[in-house]
Parts: C-alpha cells; sequence; structure tokens
C-alpha cells in the first residue's frame, strides 16, 4: 500500500483557488472577442441581467449580459436569433463555468437584415416613395421594352420565353447588371438610370430569380428605390417568387409576382389580341352589313319620295285640291245665303213687333190683362175684409153686454157711471142707473143687503 507524502507533495490547489487562477488566465489571455452564433436557453431574470448559451452546429457556451450595457440594444433577444458580440472571455467561479461576459450585441444574418429592410419600409412610406398617386401607368402596347437583371441568370430566359409567347413583336433591350452581393445594388442603379438617359423604352422590367433574403438584398437598398422612383419610365418589378416582398416592389409602379408575370403584365397576350381582333372583325362586317341595308331601305325611301315629288303627280294633286276648294267655297256661300235669309226674317219679324199698332195692340192686352188681375185682387181682397169682419161682428157681438141684456140680466152704473160689481159699492139714497135690454131706469138705493 502506497502513502502520499504531504510535505513532498507540490503546492496543493483548492476548488476556489483554482477557479480565480483559471479565470485570471483567462481574461488577462484573450482580449476582447466577437463571436457569433444562435441563442439558446435565454433567461431574464429580475436583476434585470441577461443570461443565454451561443451555440453553433457543433459547439456551445455560456455568455452573460450584464444590464449595464443592454441600453443601446434596439431589439430584445430570444431563442433562436442570430447574433454577433462583444465579449471577454472569462470564468464563472462557483459553478467552474467557461463563459462569455457580453458587452455589445447585434443581430445577424437575416433578422438584421429583416430589421433594417422595417425601417427603410417605413422611412420610404413617410417620404411618399409608395404612394398610389406617384404610380405611373404602364402602355397598352409597348413599342420596346427593357429588361434590368442578369443576363446569365434564368429570370432572363422565363422574361424572354414569356415575352416570345405573347408578344413576339416586341423589340427588348436588356440592360445588364449584377443582381446579387455587395455591388449590386449600385449596379442596378446604373442600369436603371442608364435605360432612362438612353430613353428608348416604354416600360422598364426590374427583376431577378429566387432567393434568400439576403441572396435579395441589393433590391430592398434606398438607393435601388430611389432611382426606380425617380425613373422617367414605367417600372415593373418581378423580384424573387410571390411570396417575396422587396422595397423595390413598393416604389415601383407595378409589382409581379415572379420575372414571368412580370413580363406577362408587360405585354397583350397575342392569343387574346388575335381574338379581339376577330370579333372587332365580326362587328365591323355587322356593322357594314347594317350600314348597307340601311343605305338601300334609305335609297328606295328617297326613290319613293322621289316619285311622289314628281311635276305629274303634284298637278293631279293640286286639281284634286281645286276641286275640293271649289265645293268648299260652293257649301260656304250656300251656308252664308242661308244664314242671311235667315237673319233677314228674324229682322223683318222683329221691325213687325216694333211698329206702332202692334205696339199699342200688346199695350192694350196688358192693360186688359192688367185690370183683370187688379179686379181679382180687389175681388179677393173684399171677400177676405168682409169674412173678417164677419167673424170680428160675430165675437163682438157675443162680448158684447147687450147680448148678456137679452138673456134678462141688467147693468146697474152710479151716477158716475160706475158699473156696480157687489152691493156693498152702494149705499142707501145712491142714485143708480138700471139699464135693461131696452130703456134705462132711474132708482134710489133703500137698503143694501150685503
Amino acid at each position: 500500500m502506497q502513502t502520499t507524502d504531504l510535505e513532498q507533495q507540490q503546492d496543493i490547489y483548492t476548488v476556489s483557488r483554482l477557479n480565480n487562477e483559471v479565470r485570471f488566465l483567462l481574461e488577462d489571455t484573450f482580449p476582447m472577442v466577437w463571436v457569433e452564433g444562435e441563442i439558446s436557453n435565454f433567461a431574464a431574470p429580475g436583476s434585470g441581467h441577461w443570461y443565454f448559451s451561443l451555440k453553433d452546429s457543433s459547439a456551445q457556451v455560456r455568455c452573460a449580459m450584464f444590464r449595464g450595457n443592454q441600453r443601446n440594444l434596439g431589439f430584445t433577444p430570444k431563442d433562436g436569433m442570430h447574433v454577433l458580440i462583444r465579449a471577454r472571455v472569462s470564468l464563472y467561479p462557483n459553478r467552474g463555468d467557461y463563459q462569455l461576459i457580453a458587452d455589445v450585441m447585434e443581430e445577424r444574418g437575416e433578422g438584421r437584415l429583416r430589421r433594417a429592410y422595417e425601417l427603410l419600409k417605413k422611412k420610404l412610406e413617410a417620404a411618399g416613395l409608395f404612394a398610389p398617386e406617384h404610380k405611373k401607368p404602364l402602355p397598352h402596347f409597348p413599342q420596346q421594352i427593357g429588361v434590368v437583371t442578369s443576363s446569365t441568370g434564368a429570370a432572363i430566359r422565363d422574361i424572354l420565353t414569356v415575352l416570345q409567347r405573347r408578344f413576339p413583336c416586341v423589340p427588348v433591350i436588356i440592360y445588364p447588371t449584377l443582381v446579387q452581393g455587395e455591388t449590386a445594388a449600385p449596379a442596378i442603379v446604373k442600369a436603371i438610370q442608364t435605360a432612362n438617359r438612353r430613353n428608348e423604352c416604354d416600360v422598364l422590367i426590374v427583376a431577378r430569380g429566387g432567393g434568400s433574403l439576403e441572396d435579395l438584398w441589393p433590391f430592398n437598398e434606398e438607393i435601388v428605390a430611389n432611382a426606380i422612383y425617380q425613373s422617367h419610365i414605367p417600372v415593373i418589378s418581378g423580384v424573387g417568387h410571390e411570396v417575396d416582398f422587396t422595397i423595390a416592389d413598393y416604389v415601383a409602379d407595378r409589382r409581379a409576382p415572379t420575372p414571368s408575370a412580370a413580363a406577362e403584365i408587360a405585354t397583350p397576350d397575342r392569343t387574346e389580341l388575335l381574338h379581339k381582333i376577330a370579333r372587332q372583325q365580326q362587328q365591323i362586317v355587322r356593322s357594314m352589313r347594317t350600314k348597307l341595308a340601311g343605305t338601300k331601305q334609305h335609297i328606295e325611301w328617297m326613290q319613293k319620295h322621289l316619285s311622289q315629288q314628281h311635276p305629274k303627280r303634284q298637278l293631279t294633286e293640286k286639281m284634286q285640291r281645286l276641286d275640293f276648294c271649289e265645293l268648299t267655297l260652293v257649301q260656304l256661300l250656300n251656308r252664308h245665303l242661308n244664314k242671311m235669309q235667315n237673319r233677314l226674317k228674324d229682322l223683318d219679324s222683329r221691325l213687325h213687333r216694333q211698329t206702332p199698332s202692334h205696339h199699342i195692340k200688346h199695350m192694350l192686352n196688358k192693360i186688359n190683362f192688367m185690370l183683370q188681375h187688379i179686379n181679382t185682387a180687389i175681388s179677393g181682397k173684399l171677400t177676405r175684409q168682409q169674412t173678417a169682419l164677419a167673424n170680428a161682428a160675430a165675437k163682438l157681438d157675443a162680448l158684447s153686454p147687450l147680448a148678456t141684456l137679452q138673456r134678462g140680466y141688467a147693468i146697474a152704473t152710479t151716477s158716475g157711471n160706475h158699473v156696480l160689481r157687489q152691493a156693498r159699492e152702494a149705499a142707501p139714497g145712491d142714485e143708480i142707473h138700471i139699464r135693461l135690454m131696452e130703456g134705462t131706469i132711474e132708482c134710489r138705493v133703500e137698503k143694501v143687503e150685503a
């Protein structure tokens, strides 16, 4: 059995000492490094510090970014994001984990490009480069088409195939340019400006085939957007596939989902044009036939009208009209003579009625009628008066005191002609008059019995 002689053994490290010395060694040996990778296991506790792992296809390293270094970031990290960090190499002594302490972080790959894309899109939209009122109309029948694209790519082959099929009579001018890489954007701008300077096309197709966002990035550059906006030639963009939208698509006068679709938008369809020409030819033939039929009918009408206007026909019509006028004149004369004869008879009758003898006879008849009316009225009036008088006499006779006297009664009056109705109205010695039916008796009152 072997034993360890501690006195003979060299210096022994504790775990803490070892970790601290390794940390100092790492921090002193490695300067600030730039490391690129994908974020995973991202955590943001209440302290505000960020902890995450940075990995690639075969390795990973723990990372930390303290709160004070996060102020200038324009995004929030998350799992799966591709980033570039500037960090110092260190070691966390408590766990013995090797780690990176980041003080700068940038987006990389499509994340960074997508963010730049959105910022530029908002900027150009606010500047009015996407406004519909700035869109130029496309020609219905272009005389010459310009294509800004790579002369060796698949896009130009697709465009030429579609143009040959749809509208083979139109000439095509290719303005070759790079469509990918850092120098592609200036090359695209130069090609667009060249097409505008030469002014030999009436529509311009700016196109390239599909690819990643990074591949299509030259068409998201601001200089390309300004070149399309300033082009006096209408521009059709056909960049990428149908799902790809670039800044050039928003600025262009018309956006096509693919280069082939751009060629279709730029040209009319030959087959459709031939059908349209055939339909128009049929319409022209129908219109000509209708016009000829109308002209023939008009000529026939003119011939009939000319026949009606012949002098012999007009003379016959005038003679008939003359006969009609003669008959009408005779009828009018006869009617007028009858009217005058009737008026003469009426005047003769009126004159006869106005002679003095006739007038006197009429007045005598009127006087006799009035005398008869007056006599009748007087006779009736006398009869009515006699009847009324008889009735009044009968009533008077019925009410007369004399009638009462005839029945044996008498009327006693005082010397003052006061009629006595009660015995107490007289006193003994008074002289009273008693009237009978015939005669009057003068009496003196001897006794009164009331």
